[in-house]
């Protein structure tokens, strides 16, 4: 069979010859400094074409969805858990609801004249 003879008493495995190829092939990279730094992929994230308006009136709806949420669990919660600092703490993220009331009722700038 053609290639090299074996270098002992049997025959490499396919596993073996690819082991050292591998080593071989590591050896040879950390004595060579390398010509190219290494590929850095980066992702570029869609762009967000909403104005800023909706961005804002996006950002309050999804403020009340957390607190109708918020409100929902509060609601459930067994008697066990009343006066427990969740509670508390449920009970802090509701009074923010006036906060938020706030928030959807101002008008944003449209800007470049469209006021």
């Amino acid at each position: 069979m053609p290639g090299p003879r074996p270098q002992g008493d049997h025959a490499l495995t396919s596993a073996e010859r690819m082991r050292r190829l591998r080593e071989k092939r590591k050896a040879e990279a950390e004595d060579k400094p390398p010509d190219k730094p290494a590929v850095v992929i980066r992702y570029r994230h869609p762009k967000d074409r909403r104005s800023r308006p909706e961005q804002w009136a996006d950002a309050v709806n999804t403020l009340m969805d957390c607190l109708d949420r918020y409100q929902q669990w509060r609601v459930n919660l067994p008697d066990s858990l009343v006066d427990s600092a969740l509670a508390e703490r449920l009970d802090a993220m509701l009074e923010l609801r006036d906060l938020v009331d706030q928030l959807s009722l101002a008008d944003p700038p449209r800007g470049f004249g469209r006021d």
